[in-house]
C-alpha cells in the first residue's frame, strides 16, 4: 500500500481495541491537546466496566502502519441511534485523537470515517474541552451540526504551591501558609505508589473516600464494584507510563488520606481523593494539603494546566482558578439534520428543566456542581 495512502478503518472488537495500546499510546503522545482520559489504559478499562457487547465504534485512521487519528465512539439506541464517547459519565474530558504533525488530512479522514460510521445516527460528544481536537472536527463538519455549554471545569496554572498562594488576597494566603505549616508539623507524610502496589493504594483510596463522604450525598458510582475494578486496572498502566500518580498520606503509619492524580502533556489533575475524617477533627485543611501536592507534580511534570476538573464548588474560588467551560458538540450527516435538532431540542429542554430547578434551590451554584459530576453517566439519555 501507497505510504502515503491515508485508510480508514472502524473497530468493533473489543479484543482488538485492547491490542492498540502501544500505537493509541504514541498517537496519544503526539496530540497534544489529548487529556489523560484518552489514554488507552482508561479507555480499554472504562470499557471492561462500562461498555455493553455491539456498541463499540472506534473510528482509526492510519498512514500506512501509523495511527494518525482516532475517535473512541459507541453506539447506543436511546432515545435515538447516537455515537457517543467512550468513557462516559466518568472521564471528566473527551476528545479525538489527531496527530500534531497531520492535523489536516487526518482530521478529514476522521470526518469522512465517522460519517460512515453514523449513517443514521447523530454524533454526540460529550465534556469537550476548548482547544480539544474534536472542536476541529466540528468547525470543519460538513453536514449538520450545533453546540452546547457543558460541564464547568477550574484550571490554575501549573506552578508551585508558593506561586499559587500568590494569587489569593493577603490574608487568605497567610491563613493557607499557616494551616500548612500546621500539616507539616503534625508529621503528615506523603509517599507516591509503584505500578505493583495500585491494587492495595486504590482500596484505600475508595475506603476514605466512602468515609470522608458517608452521611453527605456520596456520589454511588464511585462505591460500586465496578469502579474500583477500573481504577484498579487503568491506573497501573497508567501510573507505570507516568499518565498517572496514586498517593498516600501517612499520620503515624496510617493511611490519612489518598489521591489519584493524571496527568498529560499540557494538562494535570486531581481525579479523586479520600481523607479520613480524623482529619477534620485535627482541623487539617485537607484540601490545601492535596493542592499543594498536586501543584507540585504538576509544575515539576511540565503540565501548563492543574485543572481541578469538573464542578464549580465554591471552596475552589479560594484559589482564583479560571473557569473553563467544556463544550458538547453534536454532528449528523445532512441527511439527519431532523434528526440532529430533536436531539438539540432535547438537551436544551434538560439544561432548562435543571436551571429550573436549581434556580429554586438554596446554595444553588454549589449543589449544580455536584449534580454535574454525579449525573453526568445519564448523558446519554
Amino acid at each position: 500500500m501507497n505510504q502515503h495512502t491515508l485508510r480508514t478503518t472502524l473497530c468493533r472488537d473489543p479484543q482488538h481495541f485492547a491490542r492498540l495500546r502501544t500505537e493509541w499510546n504514541a498517537l496519544h503522545r503526539r496530540c497534544a491537546a489529548a487529556t489523560p482520559f484518552q489514554a488507552h489504559a482508561w479507555l480499554s478499562s472504562w470499557w471492561h466496566s462500562y461498555g455493553d457487547r455491539g456498541q463499540l465504534r472506534a473510528v482509526l485512521v492510519r498512514r500506512g502502519d501509523r495511527l494518525v487519528a482516532a475517535a473512541p465512539l459507541m453506539l447506543v439506541h436511546r432515545p435515538m441511534p447516537l455515537l457517543v464517547p467512550v468513557g462516559l459519565g466518568i472521564s471528566d474530558y473527551f476528545d479525538v485523537l489527531v496527530d500534531d504533525e497531520e492535523t489536516a488530512d487526518a482530521l478529514r479522514a476522521l470526518r469522512h470515517g465517522l460519517e460512515r460510521a453514523a449513517p443514521h445516527a447523530v454524533i454526540d460528544l460529550r465534556e469537550v474541552r476548548p482547544g480539544a481536537a474534536a472542536e476541529e472536527l466540528y468547525e470543519s463538519w460538513p453536514g449538520a451540526r450545533d453546540r452546547f455549554q457543558d460541564s464547568t471545569c477550574m484550571e490554575l496554572p501549573a506552578s508551585p504551591i508558593d506561586e499559587l498562594t500568590r494569587r489569593m488576597a493577603n490574608s487568605r494566603a497567610q491563613r493557607v501558609r499557616a494551616k500548612l505549616r500546621k500539616i507539616d508539623a503534625l508529621g503528615i507524610e506523603s509517599r507516591t505508589v509503584a505500578a505493583h502496589e495500585v491494587p492495595g493504594a486504590v482500596g484505600h483510596l475508595l475506603r476514605l473516600h466512602e468515609l470522608q463522604w458517608r452521611g453527605r450525598g456520596v456520589n454511588v458510582e464511585h462505591l460500586r464494584p465496578r469502579f474500583a475494578a477500573h481504577l484498579v486496572r487503568a491506573a497501573g498502566p497508567m501510573v507505570r507510563d507516568g499518565d498517572a500518580a496514586i498517593t498516600e498520606f501517612r499520620l503515624g503509619g496510617e493511611v490519612v488520606a489518598a489521591k489519584l492524580t493524571v496527568h498529560s502533556g499540557g494538562l494535570t489533575g486531581g481525579y479523586l481523593y479520600g481523607a479520613d475524617p480524623v482529619l477534620r477533627e485535627k482541623k487539617v485543611d485537607v484540601t490545601a494539603m492535596l493542592l499543594r501536592h498536586d501543584a507540585h507534580l504538576a509544575a515539576g511534570s511540565g503540565s501548563g494546566v492543574l485543572s481541578l476538573l469538573r464542578g464549580a464548588e465554591t471552596y475552589k474560588d479560594h484559589w482564583r482558578p479560571q473557569p473553563v467551560v467544556n463544550s458538547r458538540l453534536l454532528l449528523a450527516r445532512s441527511a439527519l439534520r431532523p434528526l440532529l435538532r430533536l436531539r438539540a431540542a432535547q438537551v436544551a429542554s434538560r439544561k432548562r428543566a435543571v436551571r429550573t430547578l436549581v434556580e429554586r434551590l438554596p446554595a444553588s451554584r454549589e449543589w449544580h456542581a455536584r449534580w454535574q459530576s454525579r449525573q453526568a453517566d445519564a448523558s446519554a439519555r
